[in-house]
């Protein structure tokens, strides 16, 4: 039955986005994020959905009469050189085959991006975008924390298997990532049900960050709490709140979660933070030898013998900027950072430029929201591998099309407004 209605939801939705492209992008958003062809158990499981509709989208944007312009600007730019660039080092990779294979999944992922940008044209569209995207990702992560209160904490939630969400740690930056975007939700919904789903949402999204026994994510949850307390404009009572909040997640946390924890200060006496730390010094071995970087899919135990620490314990990256540096050398890592700065340096102008403007207050206050997001994705990113997730590049794409309607609004309101010449009425002598 599951695989039939998700099925069907998919042809449904690829008909709606031959006529209405942007679709295409929600439909395909729900799909990457929260993988519901993984919960059923027949022919949907293994169905190429998100291929099928990537296709049904470049279909409907070939014949549609929409306006589809790329926004050229500093980030999307040094964006497309990161592309291309990436491309080369494939080519020049120390598995070629492997690192095509990779590179292929990312540029699908990239295109799409793009394809947001071209086609979400208002606000409207990205509220129902970031919607699709709240709700996908809140399924585990609401689910996350019911079975972390449920059990007090002593088992580690986990995210759907065979996706880029499915360790702990993915999972848990992941849900850390949209939980300013719920908070932004429940700020703009009128229906009161609607804006009750998400007050619930958000306390449960943080147990199932917590709940996931993350160390990086235990991190990333401080700088998220924080940050939020330093946007908020209401800082006594939102302080209170989250202090309470706080309080409340960790006393539910068993001793075995503690432990773990207080492995962050003695990580020297940690396997696995000693691993990840050969693992960022073989990173660093390789791009000061080769200018390229290894290309993608390098992290084997043949590599680590020429250029790690300790050649017998291999690990993947476990961060995202140890992960750029291996793939793609300083060149890439420099260009993996400047897209993020530059994303975030827009932010604040949308900030600044829309700050006490009631017409733009849903946009300032996204536009905080997503900095939350990117905290939570480059603190929480230092321990895990997810340079190439889908969901920071999409958000990096929500700031170009935020900036995008923050500047149409502001040129609306300085065009002068039409002076109407009234011409005095003739009296006529009789």
């Amino acid at each position: 039955m599951r695989d039939l209605i998700i099925t069907l939801i998919v042809i449904f939705g690829c008909l709606y986005t031959l006529k209405k492209p942007y679709i295409g992008i929600l439909l395909w958003s729900w799909l990457s994020y929260m993988n519901p062809h993984r919960l059923a158990y027949g022919f949907a499981y293994s169905m190429p959905f998100a291929y099928i509709t990537a296709i049904t989208l470049i279909i409907s944007m070939v014949f549609s009469k929409q306006t589809k312009m790329f926004p050229i600007n500093a980030i999307t730019v040094i964006w497309l050189i990161f592309i291309t660039y990436m491309g080369i080092t494939t080519i020049f990779a120390f598995y070629p085959d492997g690192a095509l294979f990779e590179f292929t999944r990312v540029i699908k992922i990239q295109l799409v991006v793009f394809f947001t940008m071209m086609l979400i044209a208002d606000l409207k569209q990205l509220n129902q975008l970031l919607t699709v995207i709240a709700v996908s990702m809140g399924y585990y992560s609401v689910k996350g924390g019911v079975f972390t209160i449920l059990h007090g904490g002593n088992f580690i939630v986990w995210g759907p298997e065979g996706t880029f969400i499915e360790g702990n740690n993915e999972l848990a930056i992941a849900t850390l990532m949209v939980i300013p975007i719920m908070a932004y939700l429940y700020r703009i919904s009128s229906n009161r049900w609607v804006r009750l789903a998400w007050l619930f949402s958000i306390p449960l999204s943080f147990f199932s960050a917590i709940g996931t026994q993350s160390r990086g994510a235990f991190l990333a949850f401080g700088a998220v709490v924080l940050f939020f307390w330093f946007k908020s404009k209401k800082k006594v009572s939102i302080g209170i709140v989250m202090a309470i909040m706080t309080v409340i997640i960790l006393s539910m946390m068993p001793e075995s979660w503690y432990k773990r924890m207080d492995t962050i200060q003695t990580y020297e006496q940690d396997d696995s933070a000693m691993g990840r730390i050969n693992a960022w010094y073989y990173a660093i071995n390789v791009a000061n030898d080769r200018f390229l970087g290894m290309g993608f899919n390098h992290w084997t135990s043949e590599t680590f013998l020429l250029y790690a620490p300790n050649p017998l314990d291999h690990h993947a990256a476990h961060s995202i900027y140890f992960a750029v540096l291996g793939d793609h050398g300083w060149p890439g890592l420099m260009m993996f950072l400047l897209i993020y700065f530059l994303s975030w340096r827009m932010l604040m102008k949308v900030i600044k430029d829309s700050k006490d403007n009631p017409e733009l207050s849903n946009i300032h206050f996204l536009a905080k929201m997503l900095q939350i997001s990117f905290i939570a994705y480059l603190v929480g990113g230092a321990f895990l591998s997810l340079s190439y997730f889908d969901l920071p590049w999409h958000f990096v794409s929500f700031v170009i099309i935020l900036a995008k309607l923050n500047a149409e609004t502001l040129k609306i309101e300085k065009q002068p407004s039409p002076v109407i010449n009234k011409k005095p009425n003739r009296v006529l002598n009789s």
